[in-house]
């Protein structure tokens, strides 16, 4: 993906979340996450980004406190 191109996607993502509210934000991120996973052809490939997400935000909530 180009730099265009994730830069649209995250746009769009990002419009996509504040059309929803916050309230449905947690539903909509879990649906395009599941979407997304099912790209891949096993959990080998998906489990490092789940983990590498959860450790990013993991250290960004311990930089907060």
């Amino acid at each position: 993906m180009t730099d265009t191109d994730l830069d649209r996607s995250y746009t769009a993502l990002c419009e996509a979340l504040a059309a929803v509210g916050e309230a449905q934000a947690p539903l909509l991120l879990s649906m395009l996450s599941l979407s997304l996973m099912s790209r891949f052809e096993r959990a080998d490939e998906v489990l490092p980004l789940i983990a590498n997400a959860q450790d990013q935000c993991s250290a960004g909530a311990a930089g907060a406190a």
